[in-house]
């Protein structure tokens, strides 16, 4: 070494990452069983990992008070991230606002009742195990000593990559504001403390959204001259709506792969509907027509007119609404303001993101409860995740059973193939859980009938559209809304409705009026009730079937001008099989 020349010091790079991995962990040890476990996607656990830069900043800045620091914001993000943690535990999934939500509306005795059915003595020492592995980390903290320069640019870089970047980032890519904070908020959920910090500001704001919808719809006027052919008579009624499930993959509708095994053993007690069409091929958009009197001509209704939910409550029906979707989110606000008018929910899925693991079959078990409750008058609705992508997260392994090429279409490639396989199997499981539904139903020995209908239903991969997945209403397919609509009628119904629907399963149908076809099927009628709109009634008019954006009035489409090859999958829409 050369007199008087200074020592080049170098980075302690084994310091810098023994401080972000403590850092990290309180976000990342959740995030990592997410993804170790397949229950979500990567998005979660990447974020994690970049918003945790944030707090490397304050060490760096005082290196004197590295484990002080260190230790107080660790004890803030241990505290701050036990509910994910102990969330994930006990349901498998990722905490969100959908859980806040649930948390804030439940009461005291309802909160006390979950502790106790869910605390178990496991849970104590994997507290104590995942604090004990955030306080060893700490024990290998030691100061990053930099020259003051080199740290304020360290911590400018590390701000602007962990918090910085993102927000500036989102602010221009988005013209509105509001959207730009939704987004970024997205970004930096996954990890502590913003997971609580956020999940409680959307929660917020969702709420004033959803009791202003509540309050306009408490205030509207009841259906006028309204009656109930059966009024006072004991009944239950049931719907049941499925996620993304088109009917040209399923084998009840002549699909060749054997997708709907139990469905196909009840076809002998079901009347199956072959010519029903969806709206809209977007849930809240498709649903908002579907439960309320709204439609492609008049999609504000749902605003001024009753719901199905207060259509049958004027009846005297008790309601439940069993959802397996996300509750509270941005997208979900209007659906979950339907749900709050039933009289009893039960809310499922409380994941962060929708692409996250999450079987309907947990649908039963409340749906059980229901149908023991004494109420004489119940309206059910379950509301299923069905076949929503990604696919590969709505089935377990049991139900993996399609994995070759057989009943494959030619034009699905080597690359398609493992996607076109899972939204098979996803299909076929959702054949087992609505068949599951009914067979409940039916051992009940209810006076009433179960309805299955999808929301929307999904294009993969077909042989008019090969390069085509998911959903998009600017470039529309047959398979997009095309969706199964299926009726079981108990023998006590059909005693004293014994109306015969064998000429009706290839009626030409839109779901954007299924309130005329449920009051139709119930015995309800009110002033303007319009029989030519019900599905199942003798003065049924068919009608041109629009589709597209209401929005845009000009451009919305009659759905019998879609290709005749989008319609099912022999090049031709299959015939229903009972």
């Amino acid at each position: 070494m050369m007199p008087g020349k200074p020592v080049r010091q170098r980075p302690d790079w084994a310091g810098l990452g023994w401080m972000f991995l403590f850092f990290w962990y309180f976000s990342g040890t959740t995030q990592l069983l997410i993804q170790l476990t397949g229950t979500a996607g990567f998005s979660g656990l990447r974020q994690s990992l970049v918003v945790s830069l944030f707090w490397l900043i304050p060490p760096l800045l005082w290196p004197r008070h590295t484990r002080l620091l260190a230790a107080l914001s660790g004890a803030l993000l241990w505290l701050c991230s036990l509910p994910a943690f102990g969330y994930f535990l006990i349901y498998g999934q990722e905490f969100s606002q959908s859980v806040v939500f649930i948390m804030f509306e439940s009461n005291p005795a309802e909160a006390s009742e979950y502790l106790a059915h869910y605390f178990a003595w496991w849970m104590v020492p994997a507290f104590l195990g995942y604090g004990l592995g955030g306080w060893l980390l700490w024990r290998q903290l030691r100061p990053v000593a930099l020259r003051r320069p080199a740290a304020l640019l360290a911590s400018l870089l590390l701000f602007g990559a962990s918090i910085g970047y993102p927000a500036v980032r989102q602010y221009l890519k988005n013209e509105d504001f509001q959207e730009a904070v939704d987004e970024f908020e997205e970004r930096i959920e996954p990890a502590v403390p913003w997971q609580l910090v956020v999940g409680y500001h959307q929660y917020r704001r969702q709420l004033a959204s959803m009791e202003h919808l509540l309050d306009q719809n408490a205030r509207l006027p009841p259906l006028q001259d309204f009656r109930d052919a059966r009024a006072g008579l004991p009944a239950t009624l049931v719907l049941v709506i499925g996620e993304s499930t088109t009917r040209s993959h399923m084998g009840l509708y002549g699909y060749s792969r054997d997708t709907t095994p139990e469905l196909d053993r009840l076809a002998g007690q079901l009347d199956v509907f072959s010519q029903v069409v969806a709206p809209r091929p977007y849930t809240i958009e498709a649903l908002q027509e579907v439960l309320t009197f709204a439609d492609q001509q008049h999609p504000d209704l749902y605003l001024s007119r009753p719901s199905l939910i207060n259509m049958m409550q004027q009846a005297g029906y008790r309601t439940w609404w069993i959802t397996n979707q996300q509750t509270m989110s941005k997208r979900n606000t209007l659906l979950t303001s339907f749900s709050q008018q039933a009289d009893g929910q039960f809310y499922l899925n409380n994941n962060r993101e929708q692409n996250a693991s999450q079987y309907d079959e947990a649908v039963l078990e409340p749906f059980a409860r229901v149908l023991a409750d004494p109420a004489p008058r119940k309206f059910i609705v379950v509301h299923l995740l069905g076949t929503h992508m990604r696919y590969d997260y709505r089935y377990p392994p049991a139900f993996d059973h399609f994995s070759g090429r057989d009943g494959v279409p030619p034009n699905v490639t080597d690359a398609q193939l493992p996607v076109y396989n899972s939204y098979d199997n996803a299909v076929r499981y959702n054949d087992h859980v609505v068949s599951s539904l009914i067979q409940r139903f039916a051992a009940s020995q209810p006076d009433g009938f179960l309805l299955y209908l999808s929301d929307h239903g999904e294009a993969v991969f077909d042989p008019a559209h090969p390069e085509v997945l998911g959903r998009n209403e600017a470039a529309p397919t047959a398979p997009m809304y095309t969706i199964p609509f299926l009726l079981w009628r108990s023998p006590a119904w059909k005693a004293h409705d014994s109306r015969s629907f064998a000429r009706m399963p290839a009626r030409p149908y839109g779901s954007a009026a299924l309130i005329y076809t449920r009051a139709d099927l119930a015995g309800l009628a009110f002033a303007d009730m319009d029989y030519s709109r019900s599905l199942v009634s003798q003065a049924y008019r068919q009608r041109p079937i629009l589709i597209g954006n209401p929005a845009h009035h000009g451009q919305l489409l009659d759905f019998s001008r879609l290709a005749p090859a989008d319609y099912g999958p022999a090049g031709k829409e299959a015939p229903a099989r009972r």
